[in-house]
């Protein structure tokens, strides 16, 4: 996995600083882990979208004022609900011999799929796999091949294997399958149906030129009775 290096810039943890830090363009933040204070920063939009707007996961080597150094995850985003941009994150330190829990992205490779070619749709049910292990084991992301999937075909959580890797997901779960098409066709009619369909059709001309010959005899009876 990548590591990206990001100068922590501490900030003081009152409300007033964090709508000011976000005129600034930048967002407020903790970094907490197990042990340990947490830390109040915040750190510019522009990086913090590289983490969040992204197909990978990424551990992040961050640089405080002071010289010290920790690891860490990008561990929650808040989103502001009309804006829907990043309005506060939490870090969480990472400890060489501790497991931790996270969501890694899953990202689909093959190209166009076999059933879509075919006429089926591609349905993505989840993006992120929930997953515990230790620091040196989270994957980057999850690949799934979904080049040679036909109409019908499902890829499961129990179809993947992860090293040294604890998936917080139940077996059965759907992550991708390729759907059956919504157009139905209808049934083609029987022979016999067919031959029916064809004697009713034929017969209609002749019903409607018997329904005319009653209404001209009553006008012939009606001349009789004029006369």
């Amino acid at each position: 996995m990548s590591e990206i290096v990001v100068n922590a810039e501490i900030r003081t943890n009152t409300k007033s600083h964090a709508k000011y830090a976000m005129k600034e363009g930048k967002i407020p933040g903790v970094y907490y882990a197990r042990g340990e204070e947490n830390i109040v920063l915040q750190m510019p939009s522009k990086t913090l979208d590289k983490l969040v707007f992204t197909s990978e996961t990424h551990v992040l080597d961050l640089r405080f004022p002071d010289g010290a150094t920790r690891k860490a995850i990008l561990k929650d985003v808040q989103f502001d609900p009309i804006s829907d941009k990043p309005v506060h994150f939490d870090l969480q330190g990472l400890k060489e011999n501790e497991k931790l829990s996270i969501e890694v992205p899953i990202v689909l490779t093959g190209g166009i799929p076999k059933g879509v070619r075919d006429g089926g749709m591609l349905q993505h049910f989840i993006h992120k796999l929930k997953i515990s292990c230790l620091p040196k084991d989270i994957p980057s992301k999850v690949e799934i091949n979904v080049g040679a999937m036909d109409i019908n075909d499902f890829v499961h959580v129990r179809d993947l294997n992860l090293p040294n890797v604890t998936i917080v997901e139940a077996l059965e779960t759907a992550i991708v399958g390729c759907m059956p098409p919504n157009v139905t066709k209808e049934a083609e009619p029987t022979t016999e149906e067919a031959a029916a369909a064809a004697a009713t059709t034929a017969a209609e001309p002749e019903v409607v030129a018997k329904g005319k010959k009653p209404e001209d005899g009553e006008g012939a009876a009606d001349e009789k009775k004029k006369s």
